[in-house]
């Protein structure tokens, strides 16, 4: 008796790896659950680069003006220069290893969660990174030239009032995303001519949402109904809820005994500096890496909101989302790979302000 002649349903044209086909089904979920999950892309400035280590942004500061006095020579005048660079971080990837047996049993049901979940991890780092920088830039006190505004902290007591709680009341939130705004416009931000972009996480979002202000005043038409994921206020401010952030958190490395509220390089993920689990502690239950870049690092343990407009970061990307298999006859599985290679760092730093709850 002779052996079955096997149609493999991963095989181009009949030749060649037997799995050569699931790496294009594995590609495009992956690809699909990044883009779902991503709340913050497109909300800061974006550059694709190639063959560098680090971007250049020149930078230039206001004309001046003068009354023309008759029959003097105009000279010209200064006008200031400067520079932001910004730098790219190492390889960023998301993994897992499938064992063949398990595989062979139920490929799709087990590939396609697999896939959407490093997916959703690369998303979560991306948003993550925005948001981290965005902090820093709110916090940056030094000037891109003198004059021109460094970053912004408004705090709900006192800035908004002196009982004002960005934590309990929706009401406050949204007289504080309005100071914010107020804030970018007085520091000469175009805000009518940028989106003004507010991210929270999503209890604050649904406290503004289940406030008592009327929202027939506050929201209009279909992009202010409660059913949809944007909320805008009187000021035009797109608000965008995400677990991604660390508000609340100490965003810096961990010590059980100078800092045990750091949760950088954590060895318990769901908690913060105790040996005992508690559920929900962390965003999705994901440890901070000892590698975690410094510029990321920062105490947003008060930290309840941003309010921003594109140019306040840069996000460069020397390598987008690409996915990678890879057969392991020794193991007898397939390791299956999402990376990505970017980084990000504060531009106009006059553009971003974060709300605290003081």
């Amino acid at each position: 008796m002779s052996d079955a002649n096997v149609n493999y349903l991963g095989q181009i044209q009949g030749a060649g790896a037997t799995d050569a086909l699931w790496l294009e089904i594995f590609s495009g979920e992956v690809l699909t659950a990044f883009e779902i999950a991503t709340v913050l892309k497109g909300t800061v400035r974006e550059r694709q680069i190639r063959g560098a280590k680090s971007l250049q942004f020149p930078a230039t500061y206001r004309a001046n003006t003068e009354y023309h006095v008759p029959g003097t020579e105009i000279l010209g005048d200064q006008i200031q220069n400067n520079q932001v660079l910004v730098t790219l971080d190492d390889m960023l990837i998301s993994s897992v290893f499938v064992d063949q047996i398990d595989e062979l049993k139920n490929q799709f049901d087990v590939r396609a969660p697999y896939a959407q979940e490093l997916g959703r991890a690369q998303a979560l780092w991306y948003d993550r990174t925005i948001a981290n920088t965005v902090v820093a830039a709110a916090r940056t006190t030094t000037e891109l030239f003198t004059g021109d505004g460094a970053g912004s902290v408004i705090l709900d007591n006192p800035n908004v009032s002196t009982t004002a709680d960005f934590t309990a009341s929706g009401a406050d939130l949204i007289a504080g995303f309005n100071l914010a705004k107020q804030t970018l416009e007085q520091k000469a931000v175009p805000v009518d001519m940028l989106p003004v972009t507010a991210v929270v996480k999503p209890a604050q979002w649904y406290l503004m949402a289940n406030s008592d202000k009327a929202l027939n005043r506050l929201y209009s038409g279909t992009s202010g109904s409660v059913e949809k994921p944007v909320l805008r206020t009187v000021s035009e401010i797109e608000i965008r809820k995400s677990i991604a952030t660390l508000f609340g958190y100490n965003v810096t490395p961990y010590n059980s005994s100078t800092n045990a509220t750091g949760i950088v390089a954590n060895a318990y993920p769901y908690v913060v500096g105790t040996n005992t689990p508690a559920a929900g502690s962390m965003p999705f239950g994901m440890p901070m890496p000892y590698n975690y870049p410094t510029k990321y690092q920062n105490d947003q343990t008060n930290t309840v909101g941003l309010v921003y407009v594109e140019p306040a970061a840069a996000m460069l990307s020397l390598l987008g989302l690409t996915m990678e298999t890879a057969w392991d006859v020794r193991r007898q599985g397939t390791l299956m790979l999402a990376k990505s290679a970017i980084g990000a760092g504060p531009l106009r730093v006059k553009c971003a302000v974060e709300l605290q709850h003081a």
